[in-house]
């Protein structure tokens, strides 16, 4: 393979707390050096030399709540176009959730998973493993054979598990194994028939309300839980006020604990729905103004971790509904970045905490192989105009599913060039 320079770049590495221009060098797809005096030894002879004078290089994405289609349902999303959409959007490596048909839930759709990724896909792709079999909530899988095949982390995906014998049991066996339990929490009765934030708006549209208590419930018991057994326990998306304040009380108290954002809950709040507009129908739901506001001040202040873009592909079948009837889930992959980088244009969060979210961050809880230009690391890198503007449009999304909430927005910021393992896998034309 040959060497790569990336030479005049703004290098921001939050794994090494690095912010400088200067020049990244990759040999063999590894990080050679990175940072301001890369060059002090020589170019490496027949590198290839990319000038990114006023871009900013950035670890490539890690993108830990990605719903893909495949195997059961490739029509709305295969490993392939998911992988096409995430190196577009600057991802690099992503975590596919186990609520696919078949459920991944034993070692042999593990491997299906790896293989077809190494096969066809463009970027990291790495399974998670069901914490239940079937996702039904009752009987556990074989976490510790389910982790040696290769599961990055055990979720329920978009179920939540309402025994609590189940989590507790669910969070010894991870920690046994070193493996991260993430769960997603919605206490099914509360939430009941509830389309989206319970409140004065959903009254107006005369629609069904999710209370904020329906996340709030579980995730106590959970961090409870947590304590109690002193497991990896990741809250993969949450969405409330009252829920970032239980995540804080827990660190605070010493629970191994992280907390996951999803950008739609960041950057958009119940208003947007708007009259009805279905790509707005997401899980969980959008919130109040407020919320989104304590969302942000959470991740500025660390109590969120991650930020994830929540990439659940529908098709028309499923969304060109009713309101009340049509599917949760939007598409983000290849939003993800640009959408994150509004709070840092307009400086609600800073650009290094920002990337350490997307990038860092999920690397580290989930002893992911990326999110950082350490010498000796993979070659796995984004390259950013953070200014470039440009508009969303359905005739450009890469995905093969098209329900994005960004339709038509306007956004500052895009990746020009995608490296994997110091190969470009994505390159703005």
């Amino acid at each position: 393979m040959k060497p790569v320079v990336l030479k005049g770049g703004r290098i921001v590495d939050p794994s090494r707390g690095l912010d400088e221009v200067g020049t990244v060098v990759v040999v063999d797809g590894r990080i050679a050096e990175a940072g301001a005096s890369a060059l002090n030894q020589g170019t490496p002879d027949g590198a290839e030399i990319v000038d990114c004078t006023g871009l900013t290089i950035m670890p490539g994405l890690v993108d830990t709540s990605v719903h893909i289609g495949e195997p059961g349902a490739e029509h709305r999303e295969t490993i392939a176009s998911a992988s096409a959409a995430a190196a577009a959007g600057g991802v690099t490596t992503l975590t596919m959730m186990p609520d696919t048909d078949p459920v991944i839930d034993d070692v042999a759709l593990v491997e299906f998973v790896r293989r077809t990724a190494r096969d066809t896909a463009i970027v990291n792709v790495i399974p998670t493993g069901a914490i239940t079999k079937g996702l039904l909530g009752e009987e556990m899988t074989e976490i510790g054979l389910l982790s040696q095949a290769g599961a990055a982390f055990f979720t329920e995906g978009r179920r939540t598990i309402s025994s609590s014998l189940v989590m507790r049991r669910a969070l010894t066996y991870a920690r046994d194994f070193g493996a991260v339990i993430a769960h997603r929490t919605q206490d099914r009765d509360l939430a009941s028939q509830g389309v989206m934030n319970e409140g004065l708006f959903a009254s107006w549209l005369g629609l069904p309300g999710i209370p904020r208590e329906a996340e709030l419930i579980p995730l106590e018991r959970d961090l409870l839980l947590a304590r109690l057994t002193r497991g990896a326990y990741h809250a993969a998306k949450i969405s409330a006020a009252m829920s970032a304040d239980a995540i804080r009380r827990a660190k605070a108290d010493g629970a191994n604990v992280t907390a996951g954002v999803s950008i739609n809950n960041l950057a958009l709040n119940e208003n947007d729905i708007g009259e009805y507009r279905t790509f707005f129908r997401l899980a969980p739901p959008l919130r109040a103004e407020d919320d989104r506001l304590a969302m942000i001040e959470a991740l500025r202040a660390g109590t969120i971790d991650i930020v994830t873009s929540g990439h659940d592909p529908q098709d028309v079948d499923t969304k060109r509904l009713p309101f009340a009837e049509a599917a949760s889930g939007a598409i983000g992959l290849e939003t993800l970045l640009a959408v994150a980088l509004r709070l840092h244009h307009n400086g609600d969060v800073g650009l290094m905490r920002l990337i350490e979210a997307l990038s860092t961050s999920p690397a580290k809880r989930f002893g992911l192989d990326a999110g950082t230009l350490k010498p000796g690391a993979s070659a796995d890198i984004a390259i950013v105009d953070l200014d470039a503007p440009w508009v969303v449009s359905e005739a450009d999304i890469v995905s093969l599913s098209k329900n994005t909430s960004f339709e038509g927005a306007r956004l500052q910021g895009r990746v020009m060039r995608t490296l994997v393992a110091g190969r470009t896998v994505f390159a703005q034309q």
